[in-house]
């Protein structure tokens, strides 16, 4: 059972199959209907049956079909190294499986169960959280059990544990279309949850009297649907919302009645609000008074009143604070439990709130119960058929690496996850993993930069390859079916995580080993859903069956009904029923400006890319709106920094640098600046966009400051440029120039660039020795050109080899004049009149054009030809295609299509 390969369906030969399934990404929940034939998914469509997402897909979901590899990409094999410096090895799974139980064995027996660490993610499957929650505390013995969840959720979780007795959003994605007003805190929903916003728009354009708040230092493709946008400081939040608040008192907006029968708490919240006028708040948070008390108004007069946030308010240190005060507007004015009404946070991925009930993260149990809680102990322990559960605190995720780099946790086992690249402070988190005495990575995908960091390498099976199931932001439980086998060894999680806990078991522990015989994913499943009953999620009625016959289902599930809405009867999940008002004062940010950092770095999600591009990165459609990381400023700030656009910049905090582009962007406010989170060291020299992020975390929930740095920023100086591409499979030639990444000082591998390949991109003080141009140009397979004009004594090279009339490869050293016009020949423009011309620079080609529709591929070079010749955006998207898709391009598309709207208004 261990190491056969498993069957997706007996019917899983040539023949051409259709199964329905969930979306990897982020935690919308949409409903898919995937198409493989033989073991090639060839088709990934919306499911139009799916309560969630009504067969809608964003540009991410719509591409799926083309990050399902089973090549170079992934992790085929199991891979272990005897002893640090040395290679890994392939070894058979089996033998991987039983090294993985042998060294946790001897941790266990050396320094005890807390010497074990657990790291997972929110991309697992509930099933295998469940088994590997099992795992850790019912057989290693420990509660150091986390996840990176505690990245993007965890004040989440404790703001609506503080305030509303329990973690569990109260609304559903149906109160998009049934507020009158919409407050959008900290999220740009247009780029992280698209499905929800195409739906928050069409709800819009059906009431145009629905108001939406938009609260974010950008003006972001979210805040351009506003009625009203907060370009907030950043972190000020609380003091925005406790301004709010003032001002729904002082003009008796509050409900009375509300407040007296069910919570708790206001008197005192009503004091410490009484000092955050909209006038001192105005001070704080950097926006009008004005613009303060409008929000007030629409909030506490609208009929219904929703709230959607997610990382702006999470990612901070003072996240649970941030939380809270937005719940305490809900409370005070009763808009909860009611259609259109509620605190609603959307969660970051794709099963975040499936681990949060399984218990995956080191304050929690399953059930949503408190390891801390003697009696829940006793309860999970009671449904484990084990004596005990430990009791000794778990570490959540910055503090088990801490440990790690203590020497107190040997052994850290990660799993569906990158830390190496996703944690803030990447120099103190490398060194841990450095530390560690061994490293178990369990991995699907090839590249991630944690692999460097494994001493035992576990191949893992991912979308589409996986069964089990996932709940989304509305707490939907739906079941994510598998459509092709894992490929090479790679296995389910839940089955490796079983297979290791059964032969550890053997080793320290022989009567659990049974604990881990399950015949199959539902059998996990009903496990899990047993230990919810009588839970304020209770879905222990919940089983596959069930799930096959009524579809996706919203917990709690009771008596045959799930339930859309809680607290619709004013009572909460606390001892006495009573919500509590969350009394807290404004802590700014954990890391102020100074004259020595004096810009306020933010960082934040990408449309068409996630997390740290190891799926993303694999599909050429979702790799053209923005192919390379940079940094963007605010113009004035450009001119003030003497960096002219485009040019590379150096920016540095208090942990570390990295050499990045820097770009206008008059979204910004002076004084700010942006950098997508995608790109690590796996795409770019340095330590990647976390190199810079804070680790400094709020004290209830142990999330990290990831939104926010003091950073300084000047021209990086690095006059030497190389640049190149080269055609083929971008996985294959990303893993040849990963070395070449660590030699310079800015580096860029761009996968995909140009059609199925790679892009790279090099500066330096200076040019390179002969040989190792010549080393770089046998690696992008130019050392035989077809053409070259070089100039060894200047440091210049230029070479380009042709395949079928158009570059197959090229590198340009020291004179990169000719990069545009290649890229845009290689990409199927027109060729240049002479290609010695262009490469001595002497003549241009047409550059190549940014997609801005992924669905469709259409650039920003023929939409702007649409608006000069008098097309608006609705008239681009019916000639062009652009929306057509998802729709996720139609903010942008307006924005280039504003001249004309604006012209045809003055006409």
């Amino acid at each position: 059972m261990d190491t056969a390969v498993l069957p997706v369906d007996p019917r899983a030969g040539a023949a051409e199959r259709t199964v329905d399934s969930v979306c990897c990404y982020c935690g919308t929940g949409c409903g898919v209907r995937v198409t493989a034939r033989g073991q090639r998914v060839v088709a990934v469509a919306g499911d139009p049956a799916h309560p969630s997402s009504r067969g809608r897909l964003c540009s991410k979901g719509l591409a799926l079909a083309d990050t399902v590899r089973r090549d170079a990409a992934r992790v085929l094999r199991a891979e272990w190294r005897a002893e640090r410096g040395r290679e890994r090895v392939a070894v058979p799974l089996s033998d991987a499986l039983d090294l993985a139980a042998a060294r946790l064995a001897a941790a266990i027996g050396l320094h005890g169960p807390d010497a074990i660490g657990f790291y997972l993610s929110g991309q697992l499957l509930t099933e295998d959280y469940a088994v590997f929650n099992k795992l850790a505390r019912a057989l290693v013995g420990t509660n150091n059990i986390d996840t990176n969840s505690r990245l993007c959720m965890s004040s989440a979780v404790s703001g609506y544990k503080l305030t509303l007795g329990a973690d569990a959003p109260p609304a559903c994605y149906d109160d998009l279309e049934l507020a009158d007003t919409v407050l959008i805190a900290g999220a740009n929903m247009a780029y992280a949850h698209p499905v929800l916003f195409r739906r928050l728009e069409a709800a819009k354009a059906a009431r145009p009297g629905l108001k939406i708040v938009v609260v974010d230092p950008r003006r972001t493709d979210t805040a351009a649907l506003a009625d009203l946008h907060l370009p907030i400081l950043p972190g000020t939040d609380v003091a925005l919302f406790h301004a709010m608040l003032n001002v729904m008192i002082w003009e008796g907006l509050v409900d009375q009645p509300f407040l007296a029968a069910h919570t708790a708490g206001f008197a005192a919240l009503k004091a410490r609000v009484h000092e955050f006028t909209p006038r001192a708040a105005q001070d704080v948070c950097g926006v009008p008074a004005a613009d303060i008390v409008q929000a007030a108004r629409w909030f506490g007069q609208a009929g219904a009143a929703l709230s959607l946030y997610t990382m702006g308010l999470n990612q901070s240190s003072s996240g649970t604070a941030k939380n809270g005060a937005l719940i305490n507007l809900h409370l005070a004015t009763g808009q909860i439990g009611r259609p259109g009404a509620g605190p609603f946070s959307l969660t970051g991925q794709p099963n975040a709130m499936g681990g949060r009930e399984a218990g995956g993260m080191a304050t929690l149990l399953p059930g949503h119960r408190d390891p801390a809680d003697p009696q829940h102990r006793r309860e999970v322990a009671a449904l484990w058929g084990v004596d005990s559960l430990p009791a000794s605190p778990g570490k959540p995720a910055l503090e088990m690496f801490d440990a790690v780099l203590e020497g107190r946790i040997k052994v850290l086992w990660i799993a569906a996850t990158n830390p190496a690249q996703s944690l803030p402070d990447q120099t103190r988190v490398r060194a841990a993993l450095q530390q560690a005495e061994f490293v178990i990575v369990q991995e699907a995908y090839a590249g991630t930069e944690t692999l460097a960091y494994a001493d035992l390498v576990l191949p893992a099976a991912t979308w589409p390859e996986k069964s089990g199931t996932v709940t989304n932001s509305e707490r939907r439980i739906s079941r994510v079916r598998a459509a092709v086998a894992p490929p090479g060894e790679a296995r389910p999680d839940w089955r490796l995580a079983a297979a290791v806990a059964r032969r550890l078991a053997g080793l320290i522990a022989p009567r659990k080993a049974a604990l881990f015989d399950y015949a199959d994913e539902s059998a996990v499943f009903a496990e899990h859903a047993r230990m919810t009953a009588g839970r304020d999620l209770d879905y222990s009625a919940v089983d596959y069956a069930l799930l096959e016959r009524q579809g996706p289902v919203q917990w709690p599930y009771r008596a045959g009904a799930a339930v859309a809405r809680l607290y619709a009867d004013g009572r909460f999940a606390t001892d006495d029923g009573r919500a509590r008002f969350f009394d807290t004062g404004y802590t700014p940010v954990a890391e102020a400006v100074s004259a020595q950092y004096p810009l306020r770095l933010t960082t934040g999600r990408l449309r068409d890319h996630w997390h740290t591009l190891a799926r993303t990165s694999l599909a050429p459609a979702l790799t053209r709106h923005v192919e390379e990381p940079g940094l963007s400023l605010h113009p004035l700030d450009l001119e003030r920094l003497k960096l002219a656009p485009g040019a590379l910049a150096r920016i540095r905090s208090r942990r570390g640098a990295i050499v990045l582009p820097a770009h206008p962007d008059d979204s910004l406010k002076p004084g700010h600046a942006f950098l997508p989170m995608h790109w690590g060291s796996a795409f770019m020299a340095g330590l990647g966009v976390n190199a810079l992020t804070n680790p400094s975390r709020d004290a209830v929930s142990r999330q990290p400051e990831l939104k926010h740095a003091a950073v300084a920023v000047a021209p990086a100086r690095l006059p030497w440029q190389a640049m190149g591409w080269a055609a083929g499979d971008a996985a294959r030639l990303r893993a040849v120039l990963a070395p070449w990444l660590r030699r310079f000082d800015y580096a860029v591998v761009a996968p995909c660039a140009a059609g199925p390949g790679v892009r790279l991109r090099l500066a330096a003080e200076s040019a390179p020795p002969a040989h190792v141009l010549d080393a770089l140009a046998q690696v992008l397979d130019v050392g035989q050109p077809d053409a070259a004009f070089d100039d060894p004594a200047r440091g210049i090279l230029r070479r380009v080899r042709m395949s079928a009339g158009a570059p197959a490869a090229f590198l340009l050293a020291g004179d990169v004049r000719a990069n545009d016009g290649l890229l845009a020949w290689a990409d199927g423009g027109q060729a240049p009149a002479s290609l010695a011309l262009l490469l001595m620079g002497r003549t241009q080609a047409s550059p190549r054009s940014r997609t801005v529709c992924a669905c469709a591929g259409v650039t920003e070079q023929a939409i702007q030809a649409g608006v000069d010749g008098g097309l608006g955006a609705e008239e681009l998207k019916a000639r062009l295609g652009c929306g057509s898709g998802c729709g996720s391009c139609m903010p942008e598309v307006r924005r280039l299509a504003a001249p004309h709207a604006a012209s045809a208004a003055g006409a």
